[in-house]
């Protein structure tokens, strides 16, 4: 393994990323990082926002340059936005680090994620949209993960403790 995270988990919206990523630094003695909120911070407005007044393919480069450096810099557990690993550099990057991706089946990612207030990509027939985006990026997540999280049925605290487990 690299230096950098201990952990970086992957997932699509609604897996819980961010949560367990807090609990699981709590766990550890480390801090949790966001690369989402990593952005926002940086531009000093919403991801929805970057969204509608600047593009996707803007939002996408921040994405990118806050994955880099977070993987670079960051020591304790990193939480990367959903759809980062569509970037191939940002693949790249992820080799040689423990990426844990958190699996949600469709059911579980609807109702967790609601009518998608905030989420830039679920304009429309939320339901569609996250199937569509479930479908498209398992094999991607699949592909740069070390280890694959159901988080189904499965309490946040319950997915930090088998992700501690597998550690």
């Amino acid at each position: 393994m690299t230096d950098g995270p201990v952990v970086v988990l992957v997932g699509p919206m609604g897996a819980g990323k961010s949560t367990v990523a807090a609990l699981l630094a709590e766990r550890l003695g480390v801090r949790a990082r966001d690369t989402d909120a990593d952005v926002e911070a940086a531009e000093q407005r919403t991801i929805s926002d970057i969204f509608v007044d600047s593009g996707e393919a803007h939002f996408r480069a921040l994405e990118r340059a806050a994955v880099a450096e977070a993987l670079a810099g960051h020591d304790g557990v990193l939480s990367l936005g959903g759809g980062a690993v569509l970037d191939e550099s940002t693949q790249a990057l992820l080799a040689g680090h423990r990426v844990v991706f958190l699996r949600v089946g469709l059911a579980e990612a609807v109702k967790r994620v609601g009518l998608g207030a905030g989420r830039p990509l679920l304009f429309g027939n939320v339901r569609a949209q996250i199937k569509t985006t479930l479908e498209t990026r398992a094999p991607i997540y699949e592909s740069v993960a070390t280890l694959v999280i159901d988080t189904d049925e499965t309490s946040p605290d319950e997915v930090a403790t088998r992700i501690l487990e597998a550690l």
